[in-house]
């Protein structure tokens, strides 16, 4: 029987490209159903093109600039932002959906996006991922072989940027071993739907049925 409350959490996991926050989501989700946890993966629009094995619709709704205009003017997006040249943004609809399903929602962007969401929602948790040095992101980057020599120099200074202001973030993570960095998301998730401000409705109810208990054999 689950023992957290039912509504969903929201979680931001943000990380240099090539990080690893994309399989380590993954990995936690599957974990978390373990738990009967549901875990949704928010899947981001982007003008960016398709690499050769990501598929429309899983792992990212690619879209043209004029449509990615269009819904920023509609107000369709959470957040969006500009990373490494292109666009990319958080439907703000299918994440409100799933948070009131119960589900927790699981949002894979960068650290100008997690901004905007904070403010949007101050309650979102905000993650972020690090790799344990410059030579393993390179390394990473370049085995991918999905970016150019250029689009990986980009990547990698961009990732200087974003450690400069990690430091806003309610959690760090350093992915050196995938399993260590799963079990401290984990954790993590565990730990938020512990809070007692997560909890209210089933505490509220012990409190009422101790209470009713109490009276009722002191009345005896």
């Amino acid at each position: 029987m689950r023992v957290f409350d039912r509504s969903g959490i929201l979680f931001i996991v943000s990380s240099p490209s090539g990080g690893g926050k994309t399989t380590l989501i993954r990995e936690t989700i599957v974990r978390l159903a373990e738990h009967d946890i549901v875990g949704h993966f928010s899947i981001s629009h982007t003008t960016r093109p398709p690499r050769p094995a990501e598929t429309d619709g899983v792992d990212y709704h690619f879209v043209d600039d004029e449509t990615f205009e269009s819904m920023v003017q509609r107000g369709d997006f959470l957040e969006w932002a500009e990373y490494a040249d292109y666009r990319y943004g958080t439907s703000r609809g299918a994440v409100e959906e799933q948070l009131a399903a119960g589900c927790d929602v699981f949002l894979d962007i960068e650290v100008q996006g997690a901004n905007q969401v904070k403010t949007l929602m101050p309650e979102v948790v905000k993650i972020f991922v690090y790799p344990p040095s410059y030579e393993v992101l390179e390394t990473r980057l370049k085995k991918r072989r999905q970016d150019p020599p250029e689009a990986i120099q980009k990547r990698l200074q961009w990732a200087l940027r974003e450690f400069q202001v990690a430091g806003e973030f309610d959690y760090a993570i350093i992915n050196d071993r995938l399993g260590e960095a799963v079990n401290a998301l984990f954790g993590i998730c565990i730990a938020e739907h512990q809070k007692p401000t997560r909890m209210n409705a089933r505490l509220d109810a012990i409190r009422k049925a101790f209470q009713e208990s109490l009276e009722k054999d002191f009345a005896q």
